[in-house]
């Protein structure tokens, strides 16, 4: 059985394309571009014509490839997330890609994000009952377990993402101490809110847990950590960023401007100038709500719709 997912996300974009065989798994295909969709959402309330056409291109290509892997357009599980919700005319952009290029979007609310993003987090080895999932995105960030298996998810969609924090409280290059520090007060203030959360998390987990981080900052920071000139799954899945990791990563991108970001090690050029808010993000995450080292995953919202599907599928 052959399925191929899309996530249009406000920062990126992705591909995967899988098969079920009878000894197990096998990715053929997994791609991430970042097309910025969101661009100027947070300040205008629209999506604007340039991040359509990034996007509108960036899907062409995806429905070729999926389709030279034997899976149509019309058999695509394509989802939106935080920009469909937020930009007053993404209805009418989804209703233009199902026109002209098959493709039937079904836009996730918060719960239904947070929810696959969780499920589709897992790593080999990681019980789920004990995982907490943290997936940052350009519009929005995902914190939630699942205690329970099959259960209730428990935790929040935040409003707080890479492009909405640079756009919002950080657009000068280099960024200077000012808005680095109204970003993390705003940062700070979102997570207040799961601060109870957190304290009774320990209990309802049984045990201390497992924080995994998913999405293109997560993956983004643990190639610069580990310097690599390109990326490799295997390579990052089940790295370890610790809190002090995370500071020091935030810390080493607040004084380069954008141009210096594109040349570290590791980093996705076309992501160096949101990448700081996302590193402010996850550290702060991780200091806000006592997380003392996270798992990085290069799965996620993708991978979890996908297994719905196909669980869906095989009943």
């Amino acid at each position: 059985m052959r399925r191929a997912s899309i996530d249009l996300g406000t920062n990126t974009c992705l591909l995967l394309v899988k098969e079920e065989t009878p000894g197990g798994e096998l990715i053929l295909h997994d791609e991430s571009n970042v097309v910025r969709l969101g661009e100027g959402v947070a300040a205008n309330g629209v999506l604007n014509e340039a991040a359509m056409k990034r996007a509108r291109d960036c899907l062409f290509n995806y429905v070729r490839v999926a389709g030279s892997l034997g899976v149509p357009a019309r058999e695509i599980t394509a989802v939106g997330t935080a920009q469909a919700r937020d930009a007053r005319n993404a209805k009418e952009f989804f209703s233009e890609l199902e026109s002209t290029l098959g493709l039937r979007f079904r836009i996730l609310s918060g719960d239904e994000e947070a929810r696959a993003t969780f499920l589709g987090a897992r790593l080999p080895g990681i019980d789920v009952r004990r995982m907490v999932v943290m997936d940052i995105g350009g519009g929005s960030t995902e914190i939630v377990a699942m205690p329970e298996a099959q259960g209730p998810i428990h935790g929040e969609s935040l409003g707080i993402g890479a492009v909405k924090i640079t756009e919002k409280f950080m657009p000068s290059d280099p960024v200077p101490d000012r808005e680095f520090w109204n970003a993390e007060e705003a940062i700070n203030l979102a997570l207040s809110k799961l601060k109870p959360w957190r304290r009774g998390l320990d209990e309802r987990l049984k045990g201390e847990p497992r924080f995994v981080a998913v999405a293109g900052t997560a993956v983004t920071l643990a190639m610069i950590q580990k310097g690599m000139e390109s990326f490799d799954a295997r390579a990052i899945d089940g790295s370890v960023l610790t809190r002090g990791d995370a500071h020091r990563l935030v810390e080493e991108l607040k004084w380069r401007s954008v141009d210096e970001r594109k040349t570290m090690p590791g980093m996705e050029v076309k992501r160096a100038d949101v990448i700081l808010a996302g590193a402010l993000i996850f550290w702060r995450v991780m200091e806000e709500l006592d997380f003392k080292e996270a798992v990085i995953s290069t799965r996620g919202l993708r991978y979890g719709v996908l297994d719905a599907e196909m669980k869906g599928a095989e009943r």
